[in-house]
Order: C-alpha cells, then structure tokens, then sequence
C-alpha cells in the first residue's frame, strides 16, 4: 500500500464530504430564509432552528476544508523499517497472522480507506493507538485491550 495513494484517498474523501456539507449548509441557509419559514406565531421557531443548523453546517464544512489543506500539505516521509513510526506513517501491526494496516494522519482519524484489496484506518497521535505507535519500530509489541486484558500486538512494518 503506498502512502500516496492513501493520502488521495482520504483527500477524495473529505472533498466528497466538503460537497455535501458545503450543500447542506446552502440548503439550511435557504431555509432560513424562506418566506415559508416565516415565524406564524411568537413559538414559531422553524427559520431560527433552519439559520443553527446551517450555521453548525457551515463550520462542519470549514473544519473540512482545514483537514484537506493538513493533508495537502502533510509530508510523506519515506520511513525504513529502523525509523520510529510518526505523523505520515503507514503502521502495519500484526497479532495471531492477522495484520492491521494504520495511517497516522493529523485530523479525521477513524476514517477507513480501502485500496484494492487492503483497507487501512486513519488513526490521530492524539488517539490512545496513535500516542502508543508514535516512536515505535519495527519489532516492538504494544498492547491493546482485549476481552478482558489486553492482547500484544507486533509492528511488523513502518512505511
């Protein structure tokens, strides 16, 4: 899985959920506005709650496109196998056979990319599993919770 190909992924993801949102918005706006959605009595309150949900739209979207210009902008260092896993990393642990591919980016983590037939999750340094993969390398075990204690987990690979 290359790192670059996960970033235009992500990218084309946020940019699907800018559009709907940036529509959303407009459309709440709209509604707002409306002369149907003029106050009939002194509870009416259909424009004001239409004008919060647009304004809470809005800023949503404004959060959007600030993750998009933090991956636009997001090195990709090319990480070996002897360099400790950081922002911009593709984390790959693995437990019992079965490997997990992370992507360590700086916003929108539990976004899930699937590029053919692997899938990787975008986690945050700030998330319990980015801070314990922060500085790690290949051959290090960290431990997650599991049914009731925590299971070891190897890194297999830093990309």
């Amino acid at each position: 899985m290359q790192k670059s190909a996960v970033r235009d992924a992500i990218l084309a993801q946020l940019q699907n959920e800018l559009g709907l949102q940036a529509r959303a918005a407009h459309d709440s706006r709209e509604e707002a506005t409306s002369e149907e959605s003029k106050s009939e009595g002194k509870y009416d309150m259909r424009s004001q709650e239409a004008a919060y949900l647009a304004e809470g739209q809005a800023r949503h979207a404004a959060e959007i496109a600030e993750s998009i210009a933090l991956y636009h902008s997001l090195e990709l260092t090319d990480f070996s196998n002897r360099h400790p896993a950081a922002l911009g990393a593709l984390v790959t642990l693995e437990n019992r056979g079965r490997r997990v591919i992370y992507f360590l980016g700086p916003r929108n983590g539990g976004m899930e990319i699937s590029l053919g037939d692997d899938t990787c999750l975008v986690i945050t340094p700030s998330s319990p599993l980015g801070r314990q993969l922060l500085g790690r390398v290949v051959g290090d075990t960290i431990q997650l919770p599991g049914r009731g204690a925590s299971v070891g987990h190897r890194v297999v690979a830093v990309a």
